[in-house]
């Protein structure tokens, strides 16, 4: 299949002085089976195919007998394989991830204070909701810059508390639930869309989780799963945000929760394909060993990047601490001007061996290299070598 590089006409100068470099560098002759390594969506689980997909309701309502069944059961069985304390029920919802946090913040919030921890791109999304569109005006807000963690120890267990678990554009998560009291008086909301599957959740300390099954497991996007403890519950039946809710986050019905969100009646119409392939990826979680060893594939695959890092002067983590290092959403820094890291990244894709590894757009300039379950270790211990290759092609070049 050919690889559309997607370089920019102003690198063309890079890429033509990179070219005559190349004696200087040696070009690896092993190339990974499979260069998808975007932060999402992410790559297929290995050994995908469309054709193996369970698609009996295609072309049927989701509200048909077989549709109830099918969306019931993504809910129940993720419930079990995620470990789930008693009483927590997970729901199926629109607009991935952002529409289920969205979700959440505006139903659940406003009763009492807030306390608003931020690090990266989303986490300051959340924030941003919170202070211009709701406006809430009993809200903290805690700060960290890219590659570090805001001081967690100023949650106050008598407020709520909004908070990213791994930030996805910054690689940076939450090394523990520790810091979150077990004798809270408000609640935990969660997003955890890139750690679900992948880290060591507390959820009895976590009262809405929200993910998208396009990250760790590699489904289609599209659609988010929401996740409530039992207090988030009782939270919904007895307050009422002043605000108008729009249809799509109405989680109650005449002050009580619409159960039915939780058990396959979706809120709006969705895509039963999507549906499937989440099936099949939960299928795969299940052949591996579960969730324990999904985490498993995840922390191998970082620390091959950790050994390259170890042994490469001029590159290094964006979390230069070992401990909040995310083991999916990998962020580097290297050691060129932004220019550089473009061309390097360019330069990958029109070799076909690394696509989609820029950087976020609101991130320092650097890579981002998928390490989720679906990514095999032996094609990120085949791309290392391309990553010196390239930096030392561009570094040639300017």
């Amino acid at each position: 299949m050919p690889v559309a590089s997607g370089s920019p006409s102003t690198y063309k100068l890079s890429f033509d002085s990179a070219r005559e470099a190349h004696w200087h560098a040696v070009k690896p002759t092993e190339t990974p089976r499979n260069p998808r390594f975007s932060s999402g969506p992410c790559s297929k689980r290995p050994g995908w195919n469309a054709a193996g997909l369970e698609l009996d309701a295609l072309g049927r309502s989701h509200r048909s007998a077989l549709g109830k069944v099918i969306l019931r059961s993504a809910c129940e069985r993720t419930a079990k394989m995620l470990g789930l304390p008693e009483g927590y029920r997970v729901g199926i919802v629109p607009a991935s991830d952002t529409g289920a946090f969205e979700m959440a913040m505006w139903s659940l919030l406003g009763e009492r204070p807030v306390d608003v921890f931020y690090w990266e791109s989303f986490g300051k999304g959340w924030k941003a909701d919170i202070e211009q569109q709701l406006k809430l005006d009993n809200a903290r807000f805690f700060e960290a810059p890219y590659g570090q963690l805001p001081d967690l120890s100023q949650a106050d267990p008598d407020h709520d508390i909004v908070f990213t678990w791994n930030g996805t554009t910054s690689g940076v998560r939450v090394p523990d639930g520790d810091w979150i009291s077990p004798d809270r008086g408000g609640l935990t909301l969660c997003d955890a869309t890139s750690a679900v599957f992948a880290q060591d959740l507390p959820w009895e300390r976590l009262d809405v989780v929200t993910y998208s099954w396009q990250k760790v497991l590699g489904g289609e996007a599209a659609h988010g799963v929401l996740i409530l403890s039992p207090r988030a519950v009782a939270r919904l039946e007895r307050y009422s945000p002043p605000w108008p809710m729009p249809k799509i986050f109405r989680l109650t019905k005449n002050g009580a929760l619409n159960e039915g969100i939780f058990k396959g009646a979706t809120i709006n119409t969705p895509s039963m394909l999507c549906v499937a392939d989440y099936h099949d990826a939960l299928d795969w979680v299940e052949s591996l060993g579960g969730v324990p060893a999904a985490r498993s594939r995840c922390d191998a695959n970082l620390a091959v990047i950790e050994r390259f890092v170890d042994d490469t002067p001029w590159i290094d983590f964006l979390a230069t601490t070992p401990a909040i290092r995310s083991n999916t959403s990998v962020c580097l820094s290297v050691d060129l001007p932004a220019e550089g890291v473009k061309a390097m990244v360019a330069l990958l894709a029109e070799e076909g061996v690394a696509l989609d590894i820029g950087a976020y757009r609101d991130a320092p300039p650097g890579l981002r290299i998928w390490c989720g379950a679906t990514v095999e270790a032996a094609d990120l211990e085949a791309l290392m070598p391309w990553l010196g290759w390239a930096y030392e092609t561009i570094k040639e070049s300017h």
